[in-house]
């Protein structure tokens, strides 16, 4: 106490060094609110086109989401051109461009254009830093050596994977069906997101998640993953404020700490999985009585282990090789990339092929056709109409709605047309200030009538016989489309995911006959994230599909 009151001598409010904090704190609130009001209301997008803001807080986020399907931007898009300008939080202006050169620019230029800073760190701090979330030439390291593990050749041995357990939810529903009397009733967007969950367990690190069991207890990791993903937020304003106002991450926050105790388990299991597989790499290598494995050897049923012996190869260089951190943080990376985007995908091409019984026989048809239950990568690449499906599914019900991209410097975007500005000017490009965002609206680009013509809301996968050409200008990595973006942070498990979809489709298509179980006007488009179903009438149960599932017989 003495030292307390000894302490306090001599200071009072009037000090110099009180004085000084006081002026320096406010200074410093000074800065922070005059650089943000620059921000806002001095930025190069002033000029662009767009619709007013509903709320100071919420700009037009809150628009964007009040309807259904994003069919809001479809007007925006309409009354603006392809290039307008609306707001996020606190009235900070952004950008969307549906303009092809635009976009090709932003994907280019990934170095200059990353995700949002309120995203970036966020995601990292959970999933650790994988190949989604690194920059520079620490993503092109990781890219590089990683490509192999995504290629052709390690795609045609995980197809007997992605047969497997398209067989064991089949089997699940035939099961059901003869239970119920011939039908049942499944929630397909619940059971191929378990598939798909099933999936990448085995084909990236050989873990079985136990997803489509039916009796058997979720593992650890599943639960883990599934609190992960319920605890996202579509956008948060505390985050958009914490990129700001650091310190506000301090705050406690009941969301974060079940986000900080499902990636602590995921990070453990995930330690444990890399620690085994290096033993079972380094017995492996002692039993054939040499140091260690060779390029020659890097061949494996999952990713994780292939990753692990191009780590441990003898003849590969130091700099061609990951860190254990690095590879621990594909872990997480595998499950977010290659889960619900790849199970999303698959829901809709099953309520788009319901939704029109003729281009499901169609399909049925010719995957019939096939002699055989297990098709290799070949045989399911060679089938034309189930290429087409696939292909109408990722243009109309693209599973990643948008994608969001901020400027880390100031720069001049090129535009393929010319836009006029809100007072009239025309102008070739279009130019952004450090900070700004891009929005590249993949859904609204790939159901655009001025790109895919009058019919682009219909699903007509016969389209792609002939598919437009305005389509050639698409920056995408595959199939003109921009599913899977482009540029140097293209997805790098695309063929990974097209055959996996395909594999799914055609196991579940030559076993049953789909239905709706509901009226098709009680299902919704939900669009933030992913693009995913759900019910009006029954909002409160989350995502679903209802569908009558019938086991097929050839008339």
């Amino acid at each position: 106490m003495g030292s307390s009151l000894s302490f306090m001598h001599g200071f009072s409010l009037a000090s110099p060094d009180v004085l000084f904090i006081v002026f320096a704190v406010s200074a410093y609130a000074f800065w922070r609110v005059y650089t943000r009001w620059h921000f806002v209301y001095r930025s190069p997008l002033r000029v662009v086109p767009g619709p007013p803001a509903s709320s100071f807080i919420y700009g037009n986020l809150k628009d964007i989401t009040a309807e259904d399907n994003f069919v809001v931007l479809d007007r925006w898009f309409t009354q603006y051109g392809r290039n307008f300008k609306d707001h996020e939080f606190l009235m900070t202006p952004r950008l969307w461009t549906m303009d092809p050169r635009a976009i090709n620019h932003v994907f280019m230029h990934s170095v200059d254009y990353q995700r949002p800073e309120e995203n970036r760190r966020f995601l990292a701090d959970i999933f650790g830093k994988g190949l989604l979330f690194v920059q520079g030439e620490q993503h092109r390291q990781q890219r590089r050596i990683m490509n192999p593990a995504f290629g052709p050749a390690q795609v045609r041995e995980l197809t007997e994977v992605f047969l497997e357990k398209a067989a064991q939810l089949r089997n699940i529903w035939s099961i059901a069906a003869k239970k119920d009397g011939g039908v049942t009733r499944v929630n397909a967007n619940r059971d191929l997101s378990r598939l798909t969950l099933d999936i990448i367990g085995l084909a990236g690190f050989n873990y079985d998640f136990r997803a489509l069991d039916p009796e058997g207890k979720p593992s650890e990791l599943n639960m883990a993953f599934r609190q992960l993903l319920s605890s996202f937020r579509p956008f948060s304003l505390k985050a958009y404020l914490a990129a700001w106002i650091p310190l506000l991450k301090l705050i406690p926050d009941e969301n974060n700490k079940k986000v900080t105790e499902a990636s602590g388990v995921i990070r453990r299991i995930g330690a444990k999985l890399v620690m085994d597989k290096k033993a079972a790499t380094i017995q492996a290598a002692k039993e054939k009585h040499i140091d260690g494995p060779e390029r020659k050897d890097l061949v494996g049923r999952d990713l994780l282990t292939l990753l692990i012996k191009a780590n441990m190869a003898t003849d590969i260089p130091e700099d061609q090789k990951l860190s254990d951190q690095d590879v621990l943080g594909q872990i997480p990376t595998f499950l977010l990339a290659g889960h619900e985007t790849t199970s999303t995908a698959t829901t809709w091409a099953l309520y788009a092929l319901t939704k029109k019984p003729s281009i499901q026989q169609k399909l049925r048809e010719e995957l019939l056709a096939v002699e055989t239950d297990t098709p290799t990568m070949e045989q399911l690449s060679a089938l034309p109409f189930l290429d087409a499906v696939v292909r109408e599914t990722l243009r109309l019900h693209a599973p990643l709605t948008q994608l969001v991209r901020e400027a880390k410097k100031d720069d001049v975007i090129p535009l393929s047309e010319p836009y006029i500005d809100r007072y009239g000017r025309e102008h070739n490009e279009i130019r952004i200030g450090k900070g700004n965002k891009v929005v590249i609206p993949i859904l609204a680009m790939q159901r655009s009538k001025t790109i895919w013509g009058e019919d682009a809301l219909e699903f007509k996968p016969e389209r792609w016989e002939h598919p437009p050409e305005a389509i050639a200008a698409m920056p995408g990595v595959w199939g003109h489309l921009l599913t899977f973006i482009g540029g140097p942070r293209a997805c790098i498990g695309y063929r990974f995911s097209l055959i996996e979809v395909k594999a799914i489709l055609f196991t579940l298509l030559r076993a049953f006959e789909f239905e709706f179980a509901v009226p098709i006007e009680d299902i919704a488009i939900k669009t933030l994230p992913l693009q995913r179903p759900s019910l009006r009438s029954a909002p409160q149960d989350g995502f679903q599909l209802p569908l009558i599932v019938k086991p097929y017989k050839a008339a």
